[in-house]
């Protein structure tokens, strides 16, 4: 099994490295990265609406497939727009309102979506506000957060996701090597009971060092030639706040998974469980990776 999680392992790192590099080079930005995003969406959203059923929550299925679509590309559309009035030409520096814009609107179309949709086949009463909670937290749980993932890739180029990437997979790497050889005190054992305080102090510690790789040797070549870096410290925080977002989402979705009493989101992937055990550290921390960009920590 380790062997053929290796093999796998590198065989999707080195299909993602391949389209990021073409996406880099591509007239219109994050157009390679598009239909991957869709494709994951997809995939993490049945399996999240899977888990739901264990827990006897089911909210309209269909909506939330096309609300969570909709926000993961709605800041495409923003580059669709605005590539149309320039005579189809990308000029950085597209104003972050208008992707702000572009999402809260597609959250609100969402969310009446689903909310039609739980109208629309409302027969008697009970449940309906659960499943209404349920296919909103869905929403917020996929399509916000890889919102945030998208507006990486299309505010500050490649190298900005390649950043949140690479410290989130370096943390999650540190917490597995660290944990197991010398993790004594566990971190949430009702929860995980893998995980240790050792662990988390190693995601951290590999955390910052992925963000000192990432802004050394990958920012420079993939950002465009008016970036200008952050302070010197600019490296660190990103490494320990993103570090520390992607533990709390490895957790997150342990619990979800602990709450229904399964190990893994599915079997999609052998020896890596579901698209949402890859994604788990990824969610929570894209949000705080966006900050850092957009604040100037990291730079401008």
């Amino acid at each position: 099994m380790l062997r053929w999680r290796l093999l796998l392992g590198t065989l999707l790192i080195a299909v993602l490295v391949g389209l990021c590099w073409i996406d880099h080079h591509a007239a219109t930005p994050g157009i390679w990265l598009l239909p991957v995003v869709v494709v994951v969406v997809v995939l993490a959203t049945k399996e999240l609406l899977d888990l739901a059923a264990l827990a006897q929550l089911r909210p309209l299925r269909w909506t939330i497939y096309v609300g969570n679509i909709l926000l993961a590309t709605s800041s495409w559309l923003v580059i669709f727009m605005f590539s149309w009035f320039k005579g189809w030409s990308w000029t950085w520096g597209l104003p972050i309102s208008s992707w702000e814009m572009a999402t809260l609107s597609a959250f609100g179309v969402a969310v009446l979506l689903v909310f039609f949709g739980e109208m629309f086949r409302y027969r008697k009463p009970g449940g309906n506000i659960a499943n209404l909670a349920c296919g909103i937290f869905a929403l917020v749980y996929l399509g916000i957060t890889l919102c945030f993932a998208v507006q990486l890739r299309l505010g500050w180029g490649i190298g900005a996701l390649a950043t949140w990437v690479i410290v989130v997979k370096m943390g999650d790497t540190g917490a597995y090597t660290v944990g197991r050889l010398i993790g004594r005190h566990k971190m949430a054992p009702s929860i995980s009971p893998g995980k240790t305080i050792e662990g988390a102090f190693g995601a951290l510690a590999f955390a910052c060092l992925g963000a000192w790789l990432a802004f050394v040797f990958v920012v420079p070549f993939t950002t465009p030639l008016l970036w200008e870096p952050g302070p010197w410290w600019g490296w660190i925080a990103f490494g320990l706040l993103v570090g520390a977002a992607g533990i709390l989402g490895d957790l997150a979705e342990s619990l979800l998974k602990r709450d229904v009493g399964r190990k893994d989101s599915s079997d999609w992937l052998p020896g890596f469980g579901g698209v949402l055990d890859i994604l788990d550290s990824l969610l929570l921390s894209a949000p705080v990776a966006w900050f850092c960009w957009a604040s100037g920590m990291v730079g401008r």
